[in-house]
C-alpha cells in the first residue's frame, strides 16, 4: 500500500445543524466503503464537542480518492455545506512513510 493516500477531513456544524450534518455524514458510510479501493472508511465525532466531526479515510490510491470524490452522494454533502458547515472543511492529504 505504498500509494496509498490518507484523508483526514474535519467539519464543525453550524450551531443547531448536529444532527442533521451528523445523519448526512452516517449516510455516506455504507456507499463509500463498497467503492473500490476505499481500504478505511470511518467517522469520528470530537470527544466532548458534538458536532465537530472527523473522517480518517484510507485510500489505495489518488485515481481511488478522485473516483470517490466525483460520487454522485457527495453531491448532496458539497452542496450542504455552506448551509450545515461552520466556515470551510478542513481536508488534509497524507502518505504513509514509515
Amino acid at each position: 500500500m505504498q500509494d496509498s493516500i490518507v484523508v483526514a477531513a474535519e467539519l464543525k456544524a453550524q450551531p443547531g445543524k448536529e444532527a442533521e450534518l451528523r445523519s448526512m455524514l452516517l449516510a455516506l458510510i455504507a456507499p463509500t466503503r463498497s467503492e473500490q479501493g476505499c481500504v478505511q472508511y470511518d467517522l469520528h465525532e470530537a470527544a466532548g464537542e458534538p458536532g465537530r466531526f472527523l473522517f480518517y479515510e484510507i485510500w489505495r490510491s489518488k485515481p481511488d480518492l478522485d473516483r470517490h470524490l466525483a460520487m454522485p452522494y457527495l453531491e448532496a454533502l458539497f452542496a450542504a455545506v455552506p448551509r450545515l458547515v461552520e466556515g470551510e472543511p478542513r481536508v488534509t492529504l497524507y502518505r504513509r512513510i514509515a
